[in-house]
């Protein structure tokens, strides 16, 4: 028999754990129809209720229900990464425990993989129940890294997605720091096919992103995949020498035709501001890719294990 490994990221998921496998096993017959053993990972992301105690009263009642515990809160990313490195299946698939990524897609999902599709991939057609402020800037998001870079990043894509061992293994090769895998998804390439659904909220427990966080993680993945902005920043740089120059031709004709007038300074603090400010949105830009890069060199784990149930 195949073997299908379930990765389950959660951080203070308490209400959700059962729940979650209790939908998932609505798909017995149909794994058991196709010959599939299934193995449930649950990593536990550095949570601070009873998410453990949960996972381990879900072991007791199934032995295929595993835990991954992390010391500390790592992040999704860390979680993601982690989860991948303990499956052993022939086929992967990360859904989060919140119940946003319907398990009942599982079997369409697989019949894809059956016509030859690597990986199937899931996105969100509607962001229903969101605050409109922030679909907003997500939606602006996609738009603008895919302007930038060559990755293709697509718009209300989830991490929810089935890939075969060959996929996953090309994931765990890419062992960065700084991880968005969203983007490392579409980096690896094979062959893809993206399942639309209607976007379901969240019923249990509130979301763990906040905008503040959705915003750093938007930054997460432009670094990442993109050097658009230091080309950017290079060419502010030439555009204000550029300026300056023909500016400093005007002001000497100018003297030279008419005197050499007092009046506009209030011109010229408004021309020495905005200099300044696109100076320093330069050093930021600058600043954000090496601060990447240090994070990068000092090679430090992307998470540890405080306990584990096989």
């Amino acid at each position: 028999m195949e073997l299908l490994s379930v990765i389950v990221p959660c951080f203070n998921e308490e209400e959700n754990i059962f729940p979650f496998y209790e939908e998932l096993m609505k798909n017995d017959a149909f794994f058991k129809d196709r010959g599939l053993d299934v193995e449930i990972i649950y990593i536990n992301d550095g949570s601070k209720d009873k998410t453990v105690d949960m996972i381990k009263k879900l072991h007791e009642r199934d032995a295929r229900v595993k835990l991954v515990s992390f010391s500390r809160n790592f992040g999704k990313e860390s979680a993601i990464y982690a989860g991948f490195k303990k499956s052993k299946g022939d086929y992967v698939v990360m859904m989060d425990a919140d119940l946003q990524d319907p398990p009942s897609l599982l079997p369409e999902l697989f019949g894809y993989i059956d016509k030859g599709y690597d990986s199937v991939a899931t996105r969100r057609v509607n962001r229903k129940g969101e605050p409109p402020i922030r679909s907003f800037f997500a939606r602006q998001f996609y738009k603008l890294i895919n302007k930038m870079s060559k990755t293709e990043i697509v718009d209300g894509a989830r991490d929810y997605r089935l890939m075969t061992r060959q996929v996953t293994d090309a994931i765990l090769s890419l062992c960065e720091y700084n991880r968005f895998s969203k983007g490392i998804y579409g980096w690896v390439g094979y062959e893809t096919k993206w399942v639309e659904f209607e976007n379901v909220e969240r019923t249990r427990g509130e979301t763990k992103w906040s905008f503040w966080g959705l915003f750093k993680y938007s930054l997460e993945g432009i670094v990442a995949f993109t050097t658009a902005p230091l080309s950017l920043a290079s060419f502010m740089g030439v555009l204000f020498c550029f300026l300056a120059f023909v500016l400093i031709i005007f002001i000497i004709v100018r003297t030279c035709i008419f005197g050499d007038p007092t009046d506009g300074w209030p011109s010229l603090v408004c021309i020495i501001s905005l200099i300044s400010g696109v100076q320093l949105l330069c050093l930021g830009i600058m600043g954000q890719y090496l601060s990447k890069t240090y994070l990068e060199v000092k090679k430090r784990p992307l998470y540890f294990i405080k306990e584990e149930i096989e």
